[in-house]
């Protein structure tokens, strides 16, 4: 029998309500008042839920203890990541036995002699928090930027290291977006996103000269739309920096600027339209181009010389636009293309001879499995690096010679412990939903679990933004597996898993598909004995925790139990207010609630306002304090209505972790304290 449970009654948050009006439709929000972050009120809730939490999971303070270090025992303390050649050093990180976070490190070619670029265990000292934000270094490589959050909100410092003295220079920007920032070719310039503090989106782009003030840093570039996300990064030619700002799913836009003026202004490559979105790279005369114009839902791959770059006119097609075949990203070399490509779910690298023109796909043979480009910094060499995994293989790090076709292994993650990818079995299905679409789903188990209807199942999804949730390994994953867990990632329409249209079937007017199809697998997984009926679990995080939250409002007598990590369950309200971070960027994903109609399908599955009076499965619910994403005031809300109206004795629990983010704790093995409590929570509850 279960062993989690509270002699204690749970926390019950106050009511207090407020009324939100839409289209003449009232709401009434009990819980709005949760949303003050600085009210001590709110902090002692939090905090009793912490305690509740505790108390609940004390009878298995053992389990969880076991998990963690049997997490951690599996890893490789002091690890080595393989280094990559970017001019005339091989850069790599590291980690030491003890240390939480990575050393970044690096080796002139031909010499032995290591030079540690930062070093995260001392910074990150005294810190309950740290987070690094990308390196860039400089044309001369003697100058790095770098930027550090330590709070877990994404507001970045971005600080300047010189490499040959050591010395972290005066220059200080706060409130930057972490990674986006780039060198000019003077090695004396950069630029860098500064974030707006209301929504905490990257919308200024600033030029910054090495011991000036940065308050009379000069503004080169503002994105006014709220809509747009933006970045900044120099192209790997390194001729020019790119600004790209894209609205995701409707359109982007790439604005250029020539390294090597340091008083240069942007250029815009191509002005953004509806519906179009394209990504460009450039490569000696010419620019590539990832483009979906003129119909290519799945893309197709352009080129166009320099000199007529911003003629659309004078694009040609390289790669054609293929109905079947999702075009997901590019690599450009001297002598070679490689594209990254992704059909029936799964990734393709395809390598073409841009002398010959002959080409050619890499075969990979596993049924489930991802694989992706990895750093390519070079232009002129015949060498590919790209990475491998699948749910019984390892991360794994490749050099593929593109004239000989020979693969070299040049790493696999190493997992301690023994173990041996021969006791697991993969496998990949397809499950019909309601609608006829095909779901492909990955599964993974340990050879001696029975695949007869009474083994413990958890099935996990993502399923919006386009975002795909490819079969990879997991290490930490294996104390479920080693314990008879059988797990399946169902691969949902509102990712890109199967296409442009598998995004467009799982978005606004259409995101209940991305409900439908995550329960319509879960009865299958039953049917078809992968699951025992009373041994389901469910788990998400983010938007994949919205869609926790719909499941267990749609179909709560399938789940055992449902882990929500850090879930987007406040949709309505938190789409009205456009001064939360990140709101009006989201509008094409879910809807601009402003619209009555949006508001009215939005209403009709926000797993806040469609809590209703029934029982509900055993939930743990995670999120930090200081979430930038998904503020913390979301799943404290759909808890605290949870426990009003639920008419169980279930297990609901919150975890808040008071000093992180988005992302959780952010050490090396301090996030596993984490996975340890939500697998013990499982594990516990597949007892019965």
């Amino acid at each position: 029998m279960a062993e989690i449970h509270s002699d204690k009654p749970a926390p019950r948050a106050a009511q207090r309500p407020h009324e939100i009006i839409t289209h003449g439709h009232t709401r009434v929000d009990k819980y709005y008042w949760l949303n003050e972050r600085e009210n001590p009120e709110v902090i002692a809730y939090l905090e009793a839920e912490n305690e509740y939490l505790e108390q609940a999971m004390a009878p298995v303070t053992g389990l969880r203890e076991e998990l963690f270090h049997e997490m951690k025992g599996r890893i490789r303390e002091d690890d080595e990541s393989v280094p990559y050649k970017d001019g005339s050093y091989l850069y790599y990180t590291r980690f030491v036995t003890g240390g939480e976070y990575p050393v970044y490190c690096r080796k002139k070619v031909g010499t032995e002699t290591e030079e540690i670029l930062l070093d995260g265990n001392e910074m990150a000292a005294g810190s309950a928090y740290f987070q690094v934000g990308g390196l860039e270094v400089s044309d001369h490589e003697r100058l790095l930027i770098f930027a550090v959050d330590t709070v877990g909100r994404r507001n970045y410092t971005l600080k300047v290291k010189n490499l040959e003295t050591g010395q972290i220079l005066p220059d200080e920007i706060p409130d930057t977006e972490g990674g986006n920032y780039a060198w000019a070719a003077d090695n004396q310039t950069l630029y860098y996103v500064l974030k707006d503090q209301q929504t905490l989106l990257g919308n200024k782009v600033y030029r910054h000269v090495l011991g000036t003030d940065p308050a009379e840093d000069v503004l080169v570039y503002e994105e006014k739309d709220n809509q747009y996300y933006m970045g900044i990064f120099r192209m790997k030619s390194r001729k020019y920096v790119a600004i790209a700002s894209e609205h995701i799913g409707v359109a982007s836009e790439f604005q250029l600027i020539d390294a090597a003026d340091s008083q240069a202004r942007p250029v815009t490559f191509l002005e953004r339209g509806n519906r179009h979105e394209y990504a460009v790279e450039h490569f000696e005369d010419r620019f590539y181009i990832r483009t979906n114009r003129d119909g290519a839902e799945n893309f197709q791959l352009m080129e166009v010389p320099e000199t007529d770059a911003h003629d659309p006119s004078k694009w040609k097609v390289t790669i054609p636009h293929r109905p079947d075949v999702f075009l997901e990203g590019l690599e450009v070399f001297k002598d070679f293309l490689v594209v990254q490509e992704r059909k029936e779910g799964l990734i393709q690298l395809r390598i073409m001879d841009q002398r010959s023109g002959e080409e050619h796909y890499l075969d990979f043979g596993e049924p489930a499995y991802t694989a992706f480009i990895s750093i390519n910094p070079e232009f002129d060499t015949h060498l590919l690096r790209f990475g491998y995994t699948s749910l019984t293989t390892p991360r794994s790090t490749y050099d593929y010679d593109m004239q000989t076709r020979q693969k070299t292994l040049l790493k696999e993650q190493e997992v301690l412990g023994g173990f041996d990818k021969t006791h697991y079995r993969s496998e990949r299905i397809f499950v019909t939903a309601r609608d006829g679409a095909r779901v492909p789903v990955s599964l993974v188990y340990h050879k001696n679990t029975p695949i007869d209807g009474t083994s413990p199942l958890l099935q996990y999804a993502y399923g919006s933004y386009g975002a795909t949730m490819d079969a990879a390994f997991s290490p930490s994953r294996l104390s479920l597996l080693d314990r008879g867990f059988v797990y399946a990632i169902a691969h949902i329409r509102g990712g890109l898993e199967m296409g442009r249209h598998w995004y467009e079937e799982g978005r606004m007017f259409r995101k209940k598909n991305t409900f439908h199809d995550f329960t319509d697998v879960s009865e299958a997984l039953i049917r078809l004995q992968y699951a025992a009926p009373g041994k389901l679990f469910a788990m998400g995080g983010s938007a994949g925790g919205l869609l926790m939250g719909a499941i267990m409002n749609d179909a709560p007598q399938l789940y055992r139990g449902v882990v929500a990590a850090v879930p987007f369950v406040d949709v309505v309200t938190t789409m009205l207010d456009e001064s939360i971070p990140l709101t009006t960027g989201e509008f094409e994903e879910w809807g601009n609630p402003r619209d009555k109609a949006a508001y009215e399908y939005m209403l009709s599955y926000s797993p806040y306002d469609n809590v209703a009076e029934k029982e509900y499965p055993n939930t743990l619910v995670t999120t930090g304090l200081h979430d930038s994403q998904v503020q913390y005031w979301e799943p404290a809300k759909w808890v605290a209505r949870l426990r009003e109206l639920k008419k169980d004795s279930h297990l609901l629990l919150l975890h808040t972790d008071m000093t992180s983010g988005h992302g959780g704790a952010s050490g090396r093995f301090a996030s596993l304290k984490t996975l340890a409590l939500e697998y013990a929570f499982l594990l516990d509850l597949a007892k019965e």
